[in-house]
């Protein structure tokens, strides 16, 4: 080529930049290829951050990327197909990333766009328990401001591929886009299956060196002193490779690192987001104490008191995080898989002689990930779902997904045993040790999730059937006992013995990687259950009992607010509804909780009518909104012009005024004001009288007098005569009602 060598990457990405633009998806994809194989990793090292860039978008959202989130085959099957073949793991993005990986480049990922408790805790100096953070923390030459993490090729592809569902990308569609079916929602299950595999083992990844391995990530010295937030220990991968005879005996041993980084990943950029105050709660005492020290140096060191300030600063903390429905479906097929990843454990061998073969990484792996990996974050992102989701029917996925997690049984590889009647499935025992230990899981959000249920309307359909799913779960045969031996474990006297009384109740996030060395066994149930609540919620955590006499008076009330929907529909004494449950004061009825839910659920409610003017109530949908506006002038007319006329007709003790009162005032209203149940206050007379003419306005009257002069005409009566005769009838009637009313005054008075 004319260009020289040391120009070409620049001139290479430059092509590149130029072909998104000019060329279609497919045949761009087809040029990266085609790239990705013939060029060096050493000319492919400055393309590579642009290139995960255009596929995932920018960090700020303002470049969309390829939008797999909104990519579907229903749509556009072309480009669909093709971005799934290229970001296939065996696809050419992936031979870049590890080609390059080879070579050992390092990227720059701003820590600026990471989980709000992670950014906030690097930014004070204080290094998270996950290993993923762990020497890769760079601050810039100036210090304090920009700083990076530098990650290895392949935590580069995978912190932007994970953070990619919870940007906010402003990328306007014009069809309905389901999430199972979108490119990003089976990119995200591929992934898990060849990295979290459950058969066989991981695959190593392509060599462009003939009899040659991809490295993993060696460790490096930090940059700056950090305090950390637990005992780090050596990764399981590091011990286990030390104790091989040749590093190339083992290549899954080699290659379990992947699995690792990308299951820490998702985790961190799914999980990890909820107040820092939270944070520091799940942390154990000793951390604290050392983070305080860590403090103390740094402010004696520059002869100032920032201490204050910058623990303050890391309580005070609050990340604003809505997470969205496709998040959460997200979620919980990682949930699902990794249920299912850890239930492909092989059962551990029962002959002494076969312990002494030591399990491969990848067993191990399984043996851990849920406790010392989900579990703590995925508690507490569940916990912020349930007291911040809206109370709609959206919150089927968070509830689907907490499900998932409750039924590792579900995705078990035995078999049902065929019977010749369905029946509910029994939780063996074998799985009580998974319910003792994620107590939590079972007891607290089971509160949590009913009392979003008693504030929620169950009329609707979608609402009443989140409460049968989940009574459906906790009321298969054997879950409820062993959620009570769970409880009874943890409420257990602690016996005062010397070798148990100093033990510190050790949390899963103490370990540096979620591969590092396994605990030693416990034997003490109750220790573990223990130590599972204390880790999640503190050591001066108030637990209340799911099956306590407090929880079962909740479920009383809920059970009497049932009762009254299904009675909700009976009358009392005089045939009307009775009102929502109420305590009566001296400013009217006050709601109790049980009226309140009465009414969100529409089991009773108030008989709200209109106590002003009747001429200024709003137009009725069965008025002429025309003649209601024109009548209303005609009668503010007559009423104005013959004011006095009424008001001395009306003063007149005879039959005539009575006559006149009963047309030209309107009792109903003081009766109204007489029965209504909301306000204390004396009934207002109407001291004008006035004419209205709106009921000339109601269509139902309208078509009453159309009738009327149909049927008159049928019998050769004209319209003049009809009419007289219709006057002549009502004169009648309000002769007979003025009688009658005036009678009903005597004896009232």
């Amino acid at each position: 080529m004319a260009i020289p060598h040391l120009q070409q990457p620049s001139f290479l990405l430059a092509s590149l930049k130029t072909d998104c633009v000019n060329k279609p998806f497919v045949q761009r994809c087809h040029d990266l290829e085609i790239v990705i194989e013939d060029f060096p990793a050493k000319e492919l090292h400055s393309i590579f951050p642009w290139l995960v860039e255009s596929v995932f978008g920018s960090l700020d959202g303002i470049i969309i990327g390829w939008n797999l989130r909104c990519l579907q085959a229903r749509s556009n099957p072309t480009e669909y197909s093709a971005a799934l073949d290229f970001l296939d793991p065996s696809g050419p993005m992936m031979k870049l990333v590890y080609k390059l990986q080879a070579e050992e480049y390092r990227y720059d990922f701003p820590v600026s766009y990471l989980p709000g408790p992670v950014k906030a805790s690097i930014q004070e100096r204080v290094l998270p328990e996950c290993s993923l953070y762990h020497n890769k923390v760079q601050f810039p030459p100036s210090g304090g401001l920009g700083l990076n993490l530098v990650l290895n090729p392949f935590e580069y592809y995978m912190f932007y591929f994970a953070i990619s569902l919870i940007a906010q990308r402003n990328s306007p569609t014009t069809h309905h886009i389901s999430t199972s079916n979108s490119a990003y929602f089976i990119l995200v299950d591929t992934y898990l299956k060849w990295f979290l595999p459950t058969e066989g083992s991981v695959l190593p990844p392509p060599s462009s060196n003939p009899g040659g391995t991809i490295p993993s990530p060696t460790p490096r010295s930090p940059a700056v002193p950090f305090t950390s937030y637990g005992m780090h220990h050596s990764s399981l991968l590091k011990r286990h490779i030390a104790h091989q005879p040749s590093v190339n005996a083992d290549p899954a041993s080699q290659e379990i690192w992947r699995s690792e980084t990308m299951l820490q990943v998702f985790v961190e950029m799914w999980l990890h987001h909820y107040s820092l105050e939270m944070y520091q709660k799940l942390q154990s005492p000793h951390v604290k104490l050392e983070f305080l020290h860590y403090r103390l140096s740094i402010s004696s060191t520059h002869h100032s008191s920032p201490v204050q300030s910058g623990y303050q600063a890391l309580h005070a903390y609050q990340e604003s995080f809505k997470p969205t429905e496709e998040h959460v479906l997200v979620i919980r097929l990682l949930v699902k898989h990794l249920h299912t990843f850890t239930n492909s454990l092989k059962p551990e061998p029962v002959s002494p002689s076969a312990h002494s073969h030591t399990a491969s990484p990848l067993e191990e792996f399984k043996r851990v990930v849920i406790p010392r990996f989900v579990q703590q974050k995925l508690y507490v992102f569940l916990q912020h779902c349930f007291g911040h989701w809206p109370l709609d029917a959206s919150f089927r996925a968070v509830l689907e997904m907490w499900l998932s997690y409750l039924q590792p049984w579900r995705y078990a590889p035995e078999k049902p045993i065929q019977c010749a009647e369905p029946q509910p499935r029994s939780v063996s025992e074998k799985w009580a040790p998974f319910i003792q230990e994620n107590l939590l899981m079972y007891t607290k959000l089971f509160v949590g999730f009913l009392n979003r249920a008693i504030r929620t309307d169950l009329v609707s359909p979608k609402n009443a059937l989140m409460v049968f799913r989940v009574a459906k779960v906790f009321a298969q045969p054997n879950l409820a006992e062993m959620i009570q031996k769970g409880e009874q474990l943890f409420l257990e006297p602690e016996l005062v013995i010397p070798h148990r009384q100093h033990r510190i109740f050790m949390t899963p996030s103490l370990g540096g990687s979620f591969l590092s060395l396994r605990p030693p066994t416990i034997t003490d149930a109750s220790f573990k259950v223990k130590s599972h609540v204390y880790s999640l919620e503190g050591q001066d955590f108030q637990y209340k009992q799911m099956f306590g006499t407090e929880i079962r008076n909740l479920l009383n009330e809920a059970q009497l607010s049932q009762l009254m929907m299904n009675c909700g529909a009976a009358q009392d004494k005089n045939g009307k509804k009775q009102l929502p449950d109420c305590i009566r004061s001296k400013d009217g009825l006050i709601l109790t909780p049980l009226g309140r839910y009465q009414i969100i659920n529409g089991l009773r409610r108030f008989d709200v009518e209109y106590h002003g003017d009747p001429e200024l109530q709003p137009i009725r949908s069965y008025e002429s909104a025309t003649l209601v506006r024109l009548l209303f002038q005609l009668s503010t007319v007559i009423n104005q012009r013959f004011a006095d006329q009424m008001e001395r007709h009306c003063s007149r003790d005879d039959f005539i005024g009575s006559f006149c009162r009963y047309h030209l005032t309107n009792p109903s209203l003081v009766e109204k004001a007489k029965h209504s149940p909301l306000v204390k206050q004396k009934p207002r007379h109407i001291q004008q009288p006035r004419i209205s003419l709106r009921f000339l306005a109601s269509y139902r009257t309208l078509l009453s007098l159309f009738m009327i002069y149909f049927i008159a005409s049928w019998f050769c009566i004209g319209p003049v005569a009809c009419t007289f005769i219709i006057l002549l009838g009502y004169f009648t009637y309000a002769v007979i009602m003025t009688f009658f009313t005036e009678r009903r005054k005597t004896h009232q008075h």
